[in-house]
């Protein structure tokens, strides 16, 4: 446990506004809106007035949905450096898995944005005092005096405790421990699938302390935060590490198209860059693949020497595509397509592949492109912080991957047993990967002996809940869903053959039906949760002794 007052999380957050007053911090990708780190600490002080005014207390939760801006990052830091803890929701959760995550974890205060707070009932969410929202800080319900929980009531409430102003010199966050808890990240809405992760404040800061040692983040860095804060991996990186060091993170709220993030990348030239492989995988495509198949291109890479001057060239275009500046590309979130791997590997261009999960907030492996990272690994375990150990491996030495260290959750929220077959007896966290560590330390991801698939922008996405919905729809036997190499989902279905003749249907009308049952089914699932394909199965699938559907059978069928 990291102890030293210069890694605990909230004094990370208060040299800064201390250090960096003047400096810009946010601004709102494609508006006038930047905020200087002495603007935002304003905006959380009278934040921190509206909680105290409201009752919450030490370790209340608040809740906050809602697309990257700089009111969600001001929710964030308000809550975690006023004693309380936050819940992120994805802006993708439907309403219901919304208001199911606000119920689970007992959240009083809601943030959420205008849109995503249309399909949410009040009466479904009792225990929360006040919803706010997040475009325009205006209260949208509460169970509170309308008179005095307001914008302008807390403005004044501000004047009366800072007469003279609010300056570097008032920033102070009261101590909490690093053991504390931060926030709980749920990998998932569904009530029965919800899995609420309880990260310490020790997890977020061993992320930030690794961001400072390799040199992420520095004064002055400049981050494109197009990843959902919510999840894990934007969050911990384009967000509290780039904050807590000075940076200045230009937030993207709409959906980030390579047309988009390109436009982005050329006018903020970015310092360092987070991405997923999809996107590197389209720009990869749209740039490079045209190029590299021209005859004359496609010979001079066969032969050596020649070869690298269309290296070099590639290279550099690529990266003045991402804005020329950056020191190295980071992915993760998901697989890198192993071609645009070793493409990018062979024209050495500046990126590097780590390996994480929301369980430890999210990094557990990472090796900068400066230090020698290798081809398809995802990096060593980050020096000092996580440790790395395969478990029963086998003759090549794959076995699970079990982890330890600084990042690692708490457990699961409410969910005792879970938390505990999630951990070894010796007290290492079960990642459900398989994989091996070379001798020089490096990790290989090999496969998932967990069920989970990887969303485009490394959502969680839980195939069962998703077959939990097709397996209650009419002449649906059971079904299985599983991720085509494009990333887009298959839904293999057994239909109820009994059900099927007794009501006279063809194959063609069941067919017609099954095609219903899938666009049925996809509006009640997040976006990166459809499903694209329904194919129907002759028969029952095989199964274990325990009747669990051998999955490893069917991954070849889609």
């Amino acid at each position: 446990m990291m102890t030293e007052e210069k890694y605990n999380f909230v004094k990370y957050f208060e040299r800064s506004f201390k250090e960096h007053w003047e400096l810009p911090a946010v601004t709102d990708y494609g508006t006038n809106v930047t905020l200087t780190y002495g603007q935002l600490a304003i905006n959380i002080e009278k934040l921190h007035i509206l909680f105290k005014e409201s009752g919450i207390k030490k370790n209340d939760k608040i809740a906050v949905m809602g697309k990257n801006n700089s009111n969600w990052v001001a929710v964030y830091l308000a809550t975690v450096t006023y004693g309380a803890i936050i819940v992120p929701i994805l802006q993708d959760f439907r309403a219901n898995d919304a208001i199911h995550i606000i119920n689970h974890s007992g959240a009083k205060l809601l943030f959420i944005s205008d849109i995503n707070w249309e399909g949410i009932d009040l009466d479904q969410i009792p225990h929360v005092l006040m919803s706010v929202s997040l475009n325009d800080w205006h209260a949208i319900s509460m169970a509170l005096d309308p008179e005095k929980f307001n914008y302008e009531a807390i403005a004044q409430l501000f004047k009366q405790k800072h007469p003279e102003g609010y300056w570097a010199k008032d920033v102070h966050f009261d101590e909490r421990s690093n053991e504390e808890i931060g926030s709980i990240n749920y990998t998932s809405g569904t009530t029965g699938f919800s899995k609420g992760v309880l990260m310490p404040l020790n997890g977020l800061a061993g992320n930030i302390r690794y961001a400072f040692e390799v040199g992420l983040v520095y004064p002055g860095c400049r981050h494109v935060t197009f990843l959902p804060l919510a999840h894990a991996y934007g969050c911990a990186f384009d967000f509290l590490a780039c904050l807590a060091a000075g940076g200045h993170t230009h937030l993207i709220g709409r959906t980030p198209s390579p047309k988009i993030l390109l436009q982005a990348f050329s006018e903020i030239k970015p310092t360092t860059i987070l991405s997923v492989p999809l996107i590197l995988e389209k720009i990869y495509k749209k740039m490079i693949v045209p190029q590299i198949q021209k005859p004359p291109v496609s010979w001079v890479l066969k032969v050596p020497f020649l070869d690298e001057v269309i290296c070099t060239k590639i290279r550099e275009q690529l990266i003045q595509a991402f804005g020329g500046e950056f020191r190295q590309m980071i992915i993760g979130g998901a697989p890198l397509n192993p071609e645009v791997e070793a493409f990018l590997y062979r024209i050495k261009f500046p990126m590097s592949v780590g390996y994480g999960m929301t369980e430890c907030a999210p990094l557990i492996c990472f090796t900068p492109y400066d230090e020698g990272s290798k081809l398809y690994s995802c990096g060593k375990p980050l020096k000092g912080i996580m440790e790395v150990r395969i478990d029963d491996p086998n003759e090549e030495g794959i076995g699970e991957v079990v982890v330890r260290g600084e990042n690692t959750m708490s457990g699961y929220y409410k969910k005792p047993d879970l938390t505990k077959e999630s951990f070894t007896e010796d007290g290492w966290l079960r990642t459900g990967d398989l994989g091996l560590l070379d001798q020089d330390g490096f990790l290989y991801i090999k496969g998932r002996c967990k069920t989970m698939l990887l969303g485009p922008s490394g959502q969680n996405i839980y195939p069962e809940e998703i077959e939990a919905r097709i397996n209650n729809m009419p002449f649906v036997l059971e079904s299985l869903v599983l991720q085509h190499e494009d990333n887009r989902l298959v839904a293999l279905i057994c239909p109820d053959y009994n059900e099927v003749d007794a009501s006279g249907l063809t194959r063609e009308q069941l067919t017609e039906y099954m095609e219903e049952a899938r666009k049925q089914v996809n509006s009640e699932l997040a976006s990166y949760e459809q499903i694209a394909i329904v194919k129907l199965y002759p028969h029952e699938f095989e199964k274990t002794p325990k009747k669990s559907i051998k999955r490893f059978l069917y991954t070849n069928m889609v």
